[in-house]
């Protein structure tokens, strides 16, 4: 990566730290402390960076459009807030999860009210498509979350399954912020669709990598228990990818850990998992969807903005 990209994304990141800190506020103070400790714990603001970069990648100045960026990582924010009541997790970015601290009522209308005043400011602030799609975005998180729900612990889940809960529930958002930042960046029908595409693969390896990340990484950088998608009983890639290589033995396993999780088996879990190729397997497929994404911008022109987003992408790859 050269100096210029580098320095061109680190100011975009600080970009959007100080757009936060400086400008966040909701009419309800109890609900705006709610979301500036969510804030304050961290994060890769992944998704502000990419609505920035799209703007940037379309010969926009990214720093006009902070607001519509910060509107996609608050999307992002309240998602996290009813997770974390849905599934019960104490700890969020290695920090108290907010319904710890607040309690899951008031997290649940948290989340809600902070939905309602991004979708206020965004119907008022900008023009079509840009309502539209977000709204249409929401819906798919929405959607994907139930499919989710729906799999748990259920062993004849496909990796085409899969798939289409990842791009409901976490490609969608990516999508949506790369096609806004596109077409505000004023971007051509060409360019749009890149980046909508890119996006939407984008996010795909990203879930594969966050589940990857979820049975090899330590719980300090994940912010969250290692192994806390085995607990739950999502059927993510690595799992499904293993249980395709058909042995009973394995899938037997699986059954009973699913039946009666019992948190000391999740290292017997992951090796198995591994025996089986199934994270070998998922990086491949991450390696795959991190490809098409980066040919997906084939359209934009030539800059900064587009090296740093196929940089992004390749960073998925690296596990």
């Amino acid at each position: 990566m050269t100096s210029a990209v580098r320095r061109d994304e680190s100011n975009l990141y600080e970009l959007v730290e100080n757009f936060f800190r400086a400008t966040f506020s909701t009419d309800n103070p109890l609900i705006t402390e709610a979301v500036r400790r969510m804030l304050a714990a961290g994060g890769k603001r992944l998704r502000p960076r990419i609505t920035l970069l799209a703007a940037a990648a379309c010969g926009d100045d990214p720093a006009r459009h902070l607001h519509l960026a910060a509107y996609m990582e608050l999307i992002h924010v309240a998602t996290l807030i009813h997770d974390d009541v849905v599934d019960n997790a104490p700890t969020r970015r290695g920090v108290n999860a907010t319904a710890v601290d607040f309690g899951n009522r008031v997290s649940v209308l948290a989340g809600d009210y902070l939905f309602a005043w991004i979708f206020k400011n965004v119907t008022a602030g900008y023009p079509h498509p840009v309502p539209n799609i977000l709204s249409a975005t929401l819906a798919d998180i929405c959607d994907g979350e139930v499919l989710q729900l729906q799999a748990l612990g259920d062993l004849g889940v496909r990796l085409d399954d899969y798939v289409e809960i990842a791009r409901k529930k976490t490609a969608s958002l990516f999508s949506a912020s790369a096609a806004c930042g596109a077409i505000m960046g004023g971007g051509s029908g060409a360019q749009i669709e890149a980046m909508r595409a890119f996006g939407d693969l984008y996010g795909i390896a990203f879930q594969m990598n966050d589940d990857l990340l979820d049975m090899i990484a330590d719980e300090r950088s994940l912010g969250k228990p290692v192994g806390n998608d085995l607990t739950e009983r999502k059927m993510t890639v690595p799992v499904i990818l293993a249980l395709q290589a058909g042995k009973r033995e394995f899938s037997d396993m699986v059954a009973r850990f699913y039946a009666g999780p019992d948190n000391g088996g999740i290292p017997s879990v992951v090796a198995a998992i591994a025996r089986e190729g199934g994270l070998d397997g998922t990086r491949r497929e991450i390696a795959r969807y991190v490809k098409r994404a980066k040919a997906a911008l084939e359209p934009l022109p030539p800059n900064a903005a587009k090296e740093e987003l196929g940089h992004l992408a390749d960073a998925l790859a690296a596990p």
